[in-house]
């Protein structure tokens, strides 16, 4: 496998900002770099004489041990466990040897030379021991204690060779010659050898390791560091055993130049380069294993040339010699441990394979003939080679009665048929694979539905046939029919519901014929809510099935039934052009809802109101095609049915388009009146019969549209009823009334006039009118004792309880309270006593013919008595004539409004009606 490259920091490290470190790491560098090529330059060139180069290079070294010791201890602290014990030891290493550095530096002050041994070996020794302490603490690889054993051996055994080696090539000249005594040359030499031993410890390391990156390059730079150290310690050794060394040399720059390289592996940063996944080497030796033998072959070679040219023997040598053979039988020792232990561990592995591998198939086994899938494998020819378990259990068949016979000639011809394309299909490509569903025979000759994957395995030695694996999917088939008629059809009526039937639509619009017409009726009921409100819906469910039966009925053979919900039916026509049997299916439906349905021992009345579109009557520029376009037109002529009276048809004309796009039009408008400030509030001063004068006003909303003019009320106010806007629409007509009230009464000084404002229904329904109410009185300071709410009679006549505590919450905050309309509606005596009702406003249409013996005389008489009883001011409207006015004067009436006072006007044309008592016998406006 190729290698990979990461950024992650390893295990333990602690370090933060690499993009920072690594800046600062390159800044080391640089200073590193200049600090070694100055103190190389002063040194090689002597250019400040032999003492004071000397004295620069005790110096100098002295500092750059401790600056390495700090950068070692620096990087101890950002690891934790072997990695910041390892670093630990090395730190002492380098202080160890800046210490031997400063003892020879104070015995050549005083005695002017450092002798061999003396105090500052100790401190170089220490370093020697403790950075190849700290070195093998530094975690590399995973080992066992055999690999760790084998691993000390090996060092044991390079340090042995190194020692053989440089007793014949250095020692035993130089003691032949009396250079110098046995324990300053041991001395001397010591050091190049341990540094040797050192730099294989690092190299060995390096062979072992599994990772390469920051470790490899922190582990380079230690290896670069202890080899300058090596090549000094070498000069070192020779120029003091010829006696030439001084201090303040070239010498010193190889030792300056490690410890800066030490301190630059301290202080390189975790996060700084990748980490690279190394390939797999499985079965390569490493150079770190075949060290341990390079090194005792070249010890070896050494001491027979040695041999060969002296002929002579010392006991030194034959010591190394004994001591290598004793190190190599100890490591060939733990070799065969090691291969025992290895091929006991394979043998263990291999068993347990092997159950793994006879389980394995075992379960293989009970799985496929166990399995919910029947497996077969046929050849090309579709003969049957191996048959599972599971088709007895699946299809009622034995294995053996399948197996060696052709499956093709079991089935059916389609099914055989497919069976053989889907076999011919894959036998050319290996591994290729195909789906079919097919109709199979059971055993008890039911026919069951299969779904069989036919995959080509015939390159496979362990198969060596195509494999087929079927399942039986009627279950899942007759889930599937049932899901998509549950999607397609009503769960109560089972009646096709919308989707299936704009489906019908859209196909007999797309099969229609020149001569035949496509026909949709829509039906709605009549009645039906008044039923589920007082029996419930349970009785209403029950009555819709019966008519959705006497629908199916009534409709010919072939014609599509759908109920969209709710109470909403529909019917799909096909027939000949111009044979009316749409309309004639239409008027049977109507008759037989006219016949009684029995619910619960109950006999209901419904009727219902029917539309029709037909595909000729679709207007020009519509399209002729889309069934919601048709089913739509449907639905309007239906509402024309309804407003007609219902239990009727009606066709479709396209000016019923036209009104509903007007009407949505006005909505939309409506909609941003208020934004747009298009909205106007119109008053109508209401006049005492006592004197003439105005005593109030009535805010009347008007909507002065920007293309349109001004728009009646009776245009847009059902409009905001059924959309809901009438909600903010009265809230603003309610805020600018008693703002204008306000208004009138600081301009003029006058005792504040009362202002009455209509409350609708939708208004009322809403449980916070109290509060909204009071935050307008609050907002446009207006006192509540002026403001009048008029409502209709319908307010009395739902929900009385909670209309009750909605009236007692107004009346509460001490505002007027008044029924408008009164007489047209149903309101009950009981019903006045309980409500905290003030005014009652009598209707204009009993006012229209005050002054002749009609009814409406006698009405109007009797509603003024019935307010004069109950404690209630009556209000006459619509008085255009000055004989209603002295009529309702006469009964007792206490306030009047009508165009023959003034008609609604604007606020400032109102304001100038404030301070003028309107005549009795004359109109204003």
């Amino acid at each position: 496998m190729a290698a990979t490259t990461r950024s992650q920091a390893p295990p333990g490290a602690t370090e933060r900002s690499p993009r920072r470190a690594v800046r600062g790491w390159a800044w080391a560098c640089i200073a590193v770099a200049v600090a070694a090529a100055a103190f190389g330059a002063v040194l090689s060139t002597g250019v400040f004489g032999p003492g004071p180069s000397a004295i620069i290079a005790y110096v100098g070294l002295c500092l750059a041990a401790l600056a390495a010791a700090i950068a070692c201890v620096y990087r101890a602290a950002k690891f934790h466990g072997r990695m910041r014990a390892g670093w630990a030891l090395i730190a002492l290493g380098v202080l160890s040897w800046g210490a031997g550095r400063v003892s020879a530096f104070r015995l050549e002050i005083v005695t002017g030379s450092v002798p061999l041994p003396s105090s500052a070996d100790l401190g170089y020794q220490g370093m020697i021991v403790l950075t190849a302490a700290g070195l093998l603490v530094l975690p590399v690889a995973a080992q066992t204690m055999a690999n760790r054993a084998r691993s000390v051996l090996d060092g044991l055994m390079v340090a042995a060779s190194l020692l053989l080696i440089t007793a014949h090539v250095i020692y035993e000249p130089l003691h032949k010659l009396g250079v110098a005594d046995g324990r300053g040359l041991l001395v001397n030499v010591g050091y190049p050898v341990a540094d040797i031993v050192i730099v294989t410890i690092v190299v060995y390391m390096l062979a072992l390791q599994r990772r390469h990156g920051n470790t490899f390059a922190r582990l380079a730079l230690i290896i670069a560091g202890v080899s300058a150290f090596a090549v000094s310690d070498i000069g070192y050794a020779y120029l003091n055993l010829t006696d030439v060394y001084y201090s303040g040399g070239v010498i010193d720059v190889g030792w300056f130049a490690g410890l800066m390289l030490i301190l630059l592996a301290a202080a390189r940063p975790v996060g700084a380069g990748p980490v690279v996944e190394p390939a797999s080497n499985e079965g390569a030796q490493p150079f770190g294993v075949l060290l341990p033998y390079i090194a005792v072959l070249a010890a070896l070679l050494t001491s027979v040339v040695w041999f060969l040219r002296t002929g002579q023997a010392t006991p030194f040598t034959a010591y190394s010699r004994s001591a290598l053979i004793l190190l190599i039988v100890g490591r060939q020792m733990l070799t065969l441990l090691e291969n025992r232990n290895l091929t006991g561990n394979l043998e263990a592995r291999v068993a347990d394979r092997t159950a793994e591998l006879s389980a394995s198939e075992q379960r293989f086994h009970s799985l496929v003939q166990h399995s919910s899938d029947v497996v077969t494998v046929v050849g090309t020819d579709a003969e049957v080679l191996y048959q599972s378990e599971s088709v007895q259990r699946v299809f009622g068949y034995s294995p053996d009665v399948l197996t060696g016979r052709r499956l093709i000639s079991l089935l059916d011809p389609a099914a055989a048929s497919r069976l053989s394309e889907a076999l011919r299909s894959v036998s050319d490509q290996p591994h290729a694979t195909t789906v079919i569903e097919v109709t199979l025979p059971h055993h008890d000759r039911r026919m069951r539905e299969a779904e069989i994957t036919v995959t080509n395995l015939l390159d496979d030695p362990n198969v060596g046939g195509l494999v087929l694996n079927t399942r039986d999917i009627s279950e899942r088939k007759e889930l599937q029919e049932q899901l998509v008629h549950e999607a397609y059809h009503d769960a109560l009526t089972q009646l096709a519901n919308r989707a299936l039937f704009r489906e019908r639509v859209a196909a007999a619009l797309e099969h229609r014929g020149a001569d035949d017409d496509v026909t949709v009726l829509f039906l709605d009921l009549d009645g039906f809510k008044e039923v589920n409100d007082s029996l419930g819906h349970l009785a209403g469910d029950r009555l819709l099935v019966q008519v959705a039966e006497r629908l199916t009925t009534s409709v010919r053979q072939g014609d599509v039934v759908a109920r969209f919900g709710g109470d909403e039916f529909a019917v799909l026509i096909s027939s000949p052009l111009g044979a009316g049997e749409a309309e004639v299916v239409a008027q049977r439906i109507v008759d037989g809802l006219h016949e009684p349905f029995l619910v619960d021992e109950r006999t209901l009345h419904v009727r219902g109101s029917i539309g029709l579109a037909s595909y000729t009557t679709l207007a020009d520029g519509e399209d002729a095609g889309n069934a919601e376009q048709l089913m739509r037109n449907a639905d309007l002529a239906m509402y024309k049915a309804k407003a007609t009276g219902g239990s009727s048809f009606a066709s479709y004309d396209p000016r019923m388009l036209a009104g509903l796009v007007e009407r949505l039009e006005l909505e939309a408008d409506l909609r941003l009146a208020l934004e747009r400030d298009e909205l106007r509030v119109h008053y109508q001063p209401t006049i005492d019969m006592t004197d003439s004068s105005i005593v109030g006003f009535e805010a009347l909303v008007r909507w002065q549209h920007p293309t349109r003019g001004m728009i009646s009320p009776l245009d847009f106010i059902p409009i905001a009823e059924a959309t809901g806007l009438i909600v903010p629409l009265g809230r603003w007509v309610l805020t600018e009334a008693c703002r204008q009230a306000v208004e009138w009464a600081e301009r003029d000084n006058r005792r504040p006039i009362k202002m009455a404002v209509n409350v609708s229904v939708r208004q009322f329904d809403r449980s916070d009118l109290a509060t909204v109410v009071r935050e307008v009185l609050t907002e446009t300071g207006m006192p509540a004792d002026r403001l009048c709410l008029e409502m209709t009679e319908s307010v009395l006549m739902t929900d009385t309880e909670e209309n009750l505590a909605q009236l007692v919450r107004l009346k509460a905050l001490g505002v007027t309270l008044a029924i408008d309309d009164f007489g047209t509606g149903y309101s009950s005596l009981a019903y006045l006593r309980r409500f905290p009702v003030d005014m009652l406003k009598i209707d204009r249409s009993f006012i229209e013919r005050l002054g002749e013996q009609t009814d409406d005389t006698a009405l109007a008489s009797t509603i003024v008595q019935l307010g004069q009883s109950l404690g209630m001011t009556t209000v006459a409207e619509g008085i255009e004539e000055y004989g209603q006015l002295a009529a309702l004067r006469e009964m007792g009436c206490t306030f009047a409004q009508g165009f023959y006072f003034s008609r609604p006007v604007a606020a400032g044309e109102a304001g100038r009606l404030l301070p003028l008592p309107l005549a009795a016998d004359a109109p204003v406006a």
